[in-house]
């Protein structure tokens, strides 16, 4: 793990030791740069950069008697954007609190209750409970009304009060008195803020017979779970059907998602994708190995837009590449790359890219991202029907 050698919390006000702690943290983000970053750097690069720092960006900063910790990040985020590659649009240093929330979003992780309501006069009417939280493991479900959160009514409170406490510290317990819809009677549970995978997939109603949508919205440990649940219902409807994917919008996650959602589709035990790092030797990734009843073998078009990057741009390219999938909609974002978080003492993050994606013949995933087959707008709706138009004339064809 990276040290800051405490460089963004000096001890000493002197402008020497500030200065040479500045230098300290700026030497330990070019040397993880030096050993992990894709692309490779020089130090006649970063002494440039230390040059540029001196004459031009230390004095302003100073000058309007920004913070150390400020100077700090803001250079150290000038240094990272100085010596990455110029196509490398994510590569970058990011301070404590937006490191927080970065990790927290590309992971799919959340900590809090799980629990999405309005308040009404009855009390707090409850309109979603995410799937992998405590609350709905213990039996919160949408429609029932909350009445009392510890020892407070919810009819003494307000609206923000209340979402204040649904979203308590980590590990907190809290105790509900809701009314059930279901039982159609009064239940207490006692409710641990915790992290949890937000929930990934949905369904999207499609009124033609036989075609079937599924948006997911981002990649996470749990998305294969919920598309297998999801696949198992519409195996239900009908031994026939077609399949939309909407990945449009869908940022990615990690790399194993993607491996994992490619069992249902694509033929096992199969080299998947794999990725390299800068000298390093590939790092394929299989296809798992699924029973066949749990295979779909329908049409399939994936949707997909200027920000389906990452996992979803990876699933999305291996599916069009083995003939499996039509890609329908606009360029992906072309980053199908491996990126690592890398934490110094203040918990600031260096985010690089480490290893960029490969198709199994030896492609590399391009820049300027994925070209769909059927190229078309992003209007939600439309898409989505123009893809089941699609879907179902493909299969008028077929003999």
């Amino acid at each position: 793990m990276p040290q800051t050698k405490e460089s963004t919390s000096p001890k000493s006000e002197s402008p020497q030791s500030v200065y040479a702690q500045y230098l300290s943290l700026f030497d330990d983000v070019y040397q993880t740069m030096e050993k992990n970053y894709y692309f490779p750097v020089n130090r006649e690069d970063f002494n440039r950069f230390i040059k540029k720092f001196d004459h031009e960006i230390y004095s302003k900063l100073a000058n309007k008697k920004e913070k150390v910790n400020y100077i700090a990040w803001r250079s150290a985020a000038l240094l990272v954007d100085y010596l990455k590659y110029p196509e490398d649009t994510f590569s970058a240093f990011i301070p404590p609190k937006p490191a927080k929330a970065f990790e927290a979003k590309v992971l799919g992780h959340k900590i809090d209750l799980g629990i999405e309501g309005k308040l009404t006069d009855p009390g707090y009417l409850v309109v979603r409970v995410e799937p992998h939280s405590d609350a709905y493991q213990k039996g919160l479900r949408a429609q029932d009304l909350i009445l009392k959160i510890d020892a407070a009514a919810v009819s003494s409170l307000k609206e923000a009060e209340i979402q204040s406490l649904l979203t308590p510290l980590v590990d907190t317990t809290v105790n509900i008195l809701y009314l059930s819809k279901i039982e159609n009677k009064e239940m207490t549970i006692a409710v641990i803020s915790k992290e949890y995978f937000k929930q990934s997939v949905f369904m999207v109603p499609v009124h033609v017979p036989g075609v079937f949508c599924l948006q997911i919205q981002t990649f996470n440990r749990k998305t294969s779970d919920e598309l297998f649940s999801y696949l198992s219902f519409i195996k239900k409807q009908t031994d026939e059907s077609s399949l939309i994917l909407d990945l449009r919008g869908n940022p990615g996650g990690p790399p194993l998602s993607a491996r994992e959602m490619s069992a249902f589709f694509l033929p096992p035990g199969e080299e998947f994708a794999y990725f390299q790092k800068r000298g390093e030797p590939k790092s394929a990734l299989d296809i798992p190995k699924l029973p066949v009843e749990y295979h779909y073998q329908g049409d399939i078009v994936i949707l997909v837009d200027q920000e389906s990057g990452s996992a979803s741009e990876l699933f999305s390219g291996v599916m069009q590449k083995r003939g499996r999938a039509v890609l329908m909609g606009k360029n992906t974002a072309g980053k199908v790359l491996l990126k690592s978080m890398f934490y110094f003492d203040d918990e600031s993050m260096l985010l690089l890219v480490t290893a960029r994606g490969h198709f199994p013949d030896g492609g590399v995933f391009p820049y300027s991202g994925l070209k769909p087959d059927l190229r078309a707008g992003s209007e939600t709706m439309d898409l989505v029907h123009s893809a089941a138009g699609y879907l179902t004339s493909r299969k008028k064809s077929t003999p």
